[in-house]
């Protein structure tokens, strides 16, 4: 499922498409993708200008100009393609006959310039709704969420509180969405690798009595948001479905340092370890024994 850096590339892709540009007509081919769409989502979005368009979480939040607020997201393979206005295909998508409909191309939003966005999902896992934006954060999607971790509240300070006294593994509480919003596997790995703290640490051990912070939470919080800052700079990663909204591949897999690289040695200089591979709630956990303690 796509992460953070993975929906923020997306993002930046589609915003210069989306935003100032209106839904000219929307083409709905299924009622559902992992819920109903909501009712009459075509004609609620015909006319509608796109005036900004955010991201929370794992979530794309459009913001239209009669206050609405179009949700979407990407579920396991969830995918956009953007068309171009002027009937030249994005670089990296094959052109095709206007009447060739691929079998997983639920919804087309035809933008008013001429251009259109296309949602395939081979799987049907994604998200889409329709919510006016004074009720988006008591939406059930997001009335839990945790703080954004490249935003100015995730700090050691906060984190340390939040962690003081949990029992539970410290990979585990990068991975509650009610803590921090948007992490998951691929990056919680990393971010506990660039910070060389044991995914198995009790998440309690890393403040103090008194709930402060200690030179390990401290790494953590730099570790955190450095990579997801550098992945979204590489344009994400792609392991399986993921490309950008013009048909590229991630690049960041190249650079893991540990995840997916069980039985090879531990990138870090001077260390000498081997990156092992353990399974913590249903999830693989990459890590070196070694130098994360």
């Amino acid at each position: 499922m796509p992460e953070l850096p993975e929906v923020e590339t997306v993002r930046r892709g589609l915003a210069p498409i989306l935003v100032g540009n209106s839904f000219a007509r929307v083409e709905q081919r299924r009622p559902d993708l992992r819920f109903p769409l909501p009712e009459r989502f075509s004609e609620r979005l015909q006319g509608r200008t796109i005036e900004a368009l955010d991201r929370r979480a794992k979530y794309l939040l459009a913001r239209l100009d009669d206050g609405e607020v179009l949700i979407m997201h990407l579920g396991m393979t969830g995918r956009f393609a953007i068309d171009k206005a002027n009937g030249v295909g994005a670089p990296g998508r094959i052109a095709r006959a206007p009447a060739q409909t691929p079998k997983h191309e639920h919804i087309v939003f035809h933008l008013r310039d001429g251009s259109a966005v296309r949602y395939n999902d081979v799987r049907r896992f994604g998200i889409m709704d329709l919510v006016p934006s004074s009720s988006l954060d008591s939406h059930a999607l997001f009335k839990s969420l945790g703080v954004e971790p490249l935003g100015d509240a995730l700090t050691s300070e906060w984190l340390a509180g939040k962690l003081k006294g949990k029992a539970t593994s410290i990979k585990a509480a990068l991975l509650d969405q009610r803590l921090i919003a948007g992490i998951g596997n691929i990056y919680a790995c990393e971010a506990l690798h660039r910070a060389a703290i044991s995914p198995l640490k009790l998440a309690g051990a890393l403040t103090t009595k008194t709930g402060k912070p200690t030179k390990k939470t401290d790494a953590l919080v730099r570790a955190i948001k450095a990579v997801l800052e550098s992945a979204i700079k590489a344009g994400g990663s792609s392991l399986r479905d993921y490309r950008h909204t013009d048909g590229r591949l991630g690049r960041f897999q190249h650079r893991f340092k540990v995840y997916g690289r069980e039985g090879k040695p531990c990138p870090r200089t001077g260390c000498g370890g081997t990156v092992r591979r353990t399974v913590q709630s249903g999830r693989s956990t990459f890590f070196c024994s070694t130098c994360q303690k």
